[in-house]
């Protein structure tokens, strides 16, 4: 991959900074990004267990209504609100995951690009883009300030 950098001021990789450690940088971001990615499946998770629980409790009621009272008695004092793992709600499991693994992913992927990149962020990609975009042509600009304006037209 070229060293070449975007010219926009924000992605410049900082003097005495290696292939390799942009490189790696790159990599220990794209690790990031797919607990993101995780994350957002754990909060759909408990989005849609809760959903779940929600219309179990309505199912309970209309089996109720339709006088198969046991068979609801049943569901409701052992599925309703239950506990999804050990001790645990939905909730319970995404606050312990954002307090700890996901936190913690976080905060070594800054400490990490702040101790050996000055903190600059898609050194990366800032990096293939250059490489991959067609200089000079609309919709290839390097950054924002080079695109103009942008209106409906020029963008399809």
């Amino acid at each position: 991959m070229s060293h070449k950098d975007l010219p926009d001021g924000e992605h410049q990789t900082p003097a005495g900074v290696s292939d390799a450690t942009v490189e790696a940088l790159g990599m220990l971001s794209e690790a990031l990004e797919t607990v993101e990615r995780a994350r957002g499946h754990l909060y759909t998770f408990h989005q849609l267990t809760g959903e779940a629980d929600l219309a179990l409790g309505d199912a309970v009621d209309k089996l109720r209504e339709a006088g198969h009272e046991d068979v609801a008695r049943r569901i409701s004092e052992d599925l309703v609100g239950r506990n999804v793992i050990a001790g645990r709600w939905t909730f319970q499991i995404v606050e312990d995951y954002d307090d700890g693994y996901w936190q913690a992913f976080r905060e070594h992927e800054r400490s990490a690009r702040e101790e050996l990149a000055g903190g600059v962020r898609h050194l990366a990609e800032a990096r293939m883009k250059q490489d991959r975009r067609t200089h000079g042509r609309p919709g290839h600009e390097a950054g924002p300030a080079d695109a103009g304006t942008t209106t409906k037209e020029s963008t399809r």
